[in-house]
């Protein structure tokens, strides 16, 4: 069984711009670089579709900033359906409720 190989981007980069260059055909190309042709077609469509950013201010490849707000009232929301999956976890496992809701949650508890 072998592996998938794994292209550094400057080589995907090389064999785009060849691609784009329009100066053989893609059957040449992955002939020549010796990888599949619809690889070619999507580093191609890839670069494409990204070179608009090159040319934009201020633009930098930082992930998503997010705002202290944001992940204060996400980490609240987290707690509050912890501890409302706990409970609930609590309340259909005591004696007598339920058995067979019981053992399916005993089977498979929520705790995470």
């Amino acid at each position: 069984m072998t592996k998938r190989r794994q292209h550094k981007a400057a080589f995907k980069a090389r064999v785009a711009l060849e691609a784009v260059k329009n100066e053989q055909t893609v059957a040449e190309l992955a002939s020549r670089f010796g990888v599949h042709p619809t690889m070619i077609h999507q580093w191609k469509k890839a670069l494409l579709e990204g070179a608009s950013g090159v040319f934009e201010r201020g633009a930098s490849s930082k992930a998503a900033e997010v705002d202290a707000e944001t992940v204060k009232t996400l980490h609240a929301k987290i707690g509050e359906l912890t501890v409302e999956k706990d409970f609930q976890y609590k309340g259909w496992s005591k004696p007598g409720c339920c058995k067979s809701a019981t053992t399916m949650i005993m089977a498979r508890p929520w705790r995470g």
